[in-house]
């Protein structure tokens, strides 16, 4: 069995993960990691562990690591500490695979009048925080992923590509439903998008502003 760590495993997008990692795999088996796991039912004891925990407490955090085969972190916050926590707790344990969710901007990729938007909307501080937090995933020794994602929608529809860093940011806007589906994906093959940063969009939403 492959194990798999879910890091704010009460997010949207890592309940529509882990729906389908169930779904769609036998051969998978889950931990899932998030404050205040009342708020989660457990879908299926023989495959999936539910753990109460902050990802800013290390002992739980270590114990949740151990032995896993992949990380994927979904958080919120001020990111910088979470990070540095994860890349801690992972390189400590020999865990080596990460996939980490982030927005877009990071390296000042978005181009035109939307990139200046995005810049004024979530505001230096906040900016300068997932900077960080990606600086300290890209400078570590793991094999990770990290996913920079546009503004998020509801929509079901799963309708995305994709650009590497150094390459202009496209589109304005992704569903959490093509999220799931590449993370999904790269979980059941990890070595697609190795040591790779991922800006992702839904094609044709270019624009100065999400719509």
């Amino acid at each position: 069995m492959k194990k798999v760590l879910i890091l704010g495993a009460h997010g949207q997008i890592a309940r529509l993960v882990t729906a389908r990692l169930l779904a769609e795999t036998a051969d998978i088996q889950l931990t899932l990691y998030l404050r205040h796991s009342e708020r989660l039912t457990n879908p299926d004891p023989r495959r999936v562990a539910i753990i109460d925990g902050d990802v800013n407490d290390l002992p739980t955090l270590n114990q949740a690591v151990a032995g896993q085969d992949l990380v994927y972190a979904n958080l919120g916050g001020e990111f910088e500490p979470l990070a540095r926590k994860i890349v801690q707790t992972m390189t400590a344990n020999q865990v080596n695979r990460l996939i980490y969710v982030t927005g877009l901007g990071l390296y000042h990729e978005v181009p035109g009048e939307f990139g200046r938007w995005v810049e004024a909307s979530i505001g230096t501080p906040v900016m300068d925080d997932t900077r960080r937090a990606a600086a300290l995933i890209e400078q570590s020794d793991l094999n990770y992923t990290i996913i920079r994602a546009a503004y998020m929608n509801d929509d079901p529809q799963i309708n995305y590509e994709l650009t590497e860093k150094g390459e202009p940011f496209k589109g304005t806007i992704i569903s959490r439903a093509s999220l799931a589906d590449l993370i999904v994906k790269i979980i059941r093959d990890p070595q697609l998008h190795q040591f790779a940063s991922l800006g992702v969009d839904q094609p044709g939403t270019d624009g100065d502003r999400p719509y």
